[in-house]
């Protein structure tokens, strides 16, 4: 086997089962196809995959144990009943043929691959890295508020496919757990590293995220889509205060969300002080919206808002 200089085969085993239990699409195997000429021989060998081939072996010889959508826990093959192991054993693999290709010519291929790697923003990059617990957390919520995204504004297409609602969600988590925080990669880092086994809290997340979209699901997207509210920055202070807001309503959440675009936008008629007001500009209009010393105003407005 040629080493390459890119891989994907960061994933835990289990991670990659899973994706094989959920029908989802599994990366691409390499494997270079030569023909010996001499021996009459046709010759195959795997230069990208190699791990994957092995993670789907060891699962079958019941080294591990992976999630399944029919279990409530994590099953070893022997557990898998035997309409289920059928399926398993089932499973296509898309699998690309490097034909006659030298071993120059495979570090060539992917290194091409990697030079595209580099240019991955922070969250392309933690997304390639890890495929944990926590990571599966943010996809999926991310993906679950989608047409939130859309109808609202909050996040563009172009947003969407660099995975910035996902960074989002991922940071919004962890607000969640601590309280309010300041915006850090590497704290959001760290957290995929550390809950990528297991995510111990994240049902009790989800069901919090459940309660705050659900209510900003009903409120006008106008109410995002033309006021400041449409910057996410500000939309995600707006999610923590409406989760320590348990019991303010999608009505008044809607009030809170026009009194304060309209302070902003100078057509309060002089409701708060100059010096007021300049506090609320710091906050929403400021620069380094995703900093602490904004989000806390910004926090501190909404939640005297929403009481």
């Amino acid at each position: 086997m040629v080493p390459t200089p890119f891989s994907v085969e960061h994933a835990p085993k289990a991670y990659l089962v899973n994706t094989i239990f959920e029908n989802k699409p599994v990366p691409t195997l390499y494997i270079r196809h030569q023909i010996d000429l001499d021996a009459e021989k046709s010759i195959k060998e795997v230069v990208d995959g190699q791990q994957r081939i092995l993670t789907i072996i060891s699962y079958k010889d019941d080294e591990f144990a992976a999630k399944h959508p029919n279990h409530k826990k994590k099953v070893k093959y022997s557990e898998l009943s035997r309409v289920e192991k059928q399926d398993f054993a089932q499973t296509k693999l898309s699998v690309g043929y490097l034909i006659g290709a030298s071993d120059s010519d495979v570090i060539e291929i992917f290194g091409r691959i990697n030079s595209i790697a580099k240019n991955l923003n922070p969250q392309e990059k933690r997304n390639a890295q890890y495929s944990g617990e926590f990571k599966q957390f943010s996809l999926n919520e991310a993906v679950e508020r989608l047409p939130f995204w859309r109808r609202t504004g909050v996040f563009t297409g172009n947003d969407i496919a660099r995975m910035q609602e996902v960074q989002f969600i991922s940071d919004l988590a962890i607000n969640f757990m601590e309280g309010l925080t300041d915006f850090s990669a590497e704290k959001i880092d760290r957290y995929y590293k550390e809950f990528d086994e297991d995510f111990p809290r994240g049902q009790e997340i989800a069901a919090r995220f459940e309660s705050v979209f659900s209510k900003l699901a009903v409120i006008n997207p106008e109410a995002f889509s033309e006021t400041v509210f449409k910057q996410y920055q500000i939309a995600h202070t707006l999610m923590v205060a409406v989760d320590q807001s348990p019991h303010a309503n999608p009505d008044k959440i809607e009030k809170a969300m026009s009194d304060i675009d309209a302070i902003i936008r100078s057509e309060d008629d002089g409701r708060i002080p100059d010096g007021e007001a300049a506090r609320y500009a710091e906050g929403f209009t400021g620069g380094n919206l995703h900093r602490i010393r904004t989000r806390t105003i910004r926090n501190e407005v909404l939640m005297a808002a929403l009481a």
